[in-house]
């Protein structure tokens, strides 16, 4: 597959996702308003308002939080298995998910406000990391195995921390808020929230695309690296520093979703090979179009809607058996 399909692919797959629902529209009902809104067609007011109330403000937001999520989950997944040369590595494995999930357990038991929960999940995802890059620091240079032993002891911490606020939850009101985020959901993003986070999320994402040579670089070793050029130090943190921050967000916007960092760089490695340059922009808009159709699944296949972690972890298990073995050759 070539990278230059992929944005035609994400396309597609937007345009399933503002057509179906429990009022399924047509893909010429959507052109049609697009056309509308630009003053190309004419409408009826009442069919465009209609289509506005459907398109704009129920289906768009979802549809736009799920291809930032995406992207910003398979982006970060793809950047920290070439930082730490390991196919097995998912943006959590510094502690933000675990951080994140302790500070969104603690604003629904504090307050409720569900930008209260955003801000306390994004906030604790970043000090989770910063505690695991701390501890790997306590007994001289971090190294590759120390980064992760501290993002191990930092996710273990915070999980731990979780269970206590768990067990002080009110067991009726609280303790079933905190459990239903923890398996995801899109249904309470808005456009006002995708305002306040989108600009970051990107900015994340554009940074480790344009990480991509220096990361080719990394995986030939920190000699190889520093003698092509490459500030090594500089590049591995800045790199975990724009992989956090894209993949906090969007954990306080969703919740916590996996297998989307794991399992979709090594379908973009299978489909486009494994040089980084074009790897992560690949990552981005394969992770973007998964989630988008994985939230067409949660929100369409029963009456009730189906929590989209739920979703990604039935649909990422089979297929990463499914690439396993092809991915393993991929990777060398």
């Amino acid at each position: 597959m070539r990278l230059a399909l992929l944005p035609f692919l994400l396309l597609a797959v937007v345009l399933i996702a503002l057509s179906v629902g429990r009022y399924p529209l047509a893909p010429s009902d959507i052109l049609g308003f697009l056309g509308a809104c630009l003053g190309l067609v004419d409408l009826p007011p009442e069919r465009f308002d209609l289509l506005r109330n459907l398109i704009v403000e129920i289906r768009l937001p979802r549809v736009l939080a799920a291809g930032l999520i995406g992207a910003a989950l398979s982006s970060s997944g793809a950047s920290f298995q070439a930082v730490f040369r390991n196919p097995l590595v998912s943006p959590g494995i510094l502690g933000v998910l675990g951080g994140a999930g302790f500070g969104a357990a603690l604003g629904i038991l504090l307050s409720g406000d569900s930008l209260t929960v955003q801000i306390s999940a994004f906030v604790m995802g970043l000090v989770a990391v910063g505690v695991g890059i701390l501890i790997s620091n306590l007994f001289g240079s971090a190294s590759m195995v120390t980064l992760v032993l501290g993002g191990m002891i930092s996710g273990a911490l915070f999980t731990s921390a979780l269970s206590l606020v768990k067990y002080a939850a009110d067991p009726y009101d609280q303790l079933p808020a905190i459990v239903y985020w923890m398996m995801g959901s899109l249904g309470a993003v808005d456009l006002k929230q995708l305002k306040g986070a989108a600009p970051a999320i990107l900015l994340g994402v554009g940074a480790l695309t344009l990480a991509g040579r220096a990361l080719d670089a990394l995986s030939m070793g920190d000699d190889e690296a520093r003698s092509l050029g490459v500030p090594v130090h500089v590049t591995r943190y800045g790199v975990i520093a724009a992989a956090t921050l894209a993949s906090s967000l969007s954990v306080s916007l969703a919740g916590m979703i996996g297998w989307v960092g794991l399992v979709v760089p090594h379908v973009a490695r299978l489909a486009i090979g494994p040089t980084n340059s074009r790897l992560l922009p690949a990552s981005a808009l394969l992770g973007a179009a998964f989630l988008i159709a994985a939230d067409c699944v949660a929100r369409n296949i029963t009456r009730a809607e189906i929590p989209i972690g739920v979703v990604t972890e039935l649909l990422g298990i089979p297929a990463f058996i499914l690439v396993l073995g092809r991915a393993r050759r991929a990777w060398a």
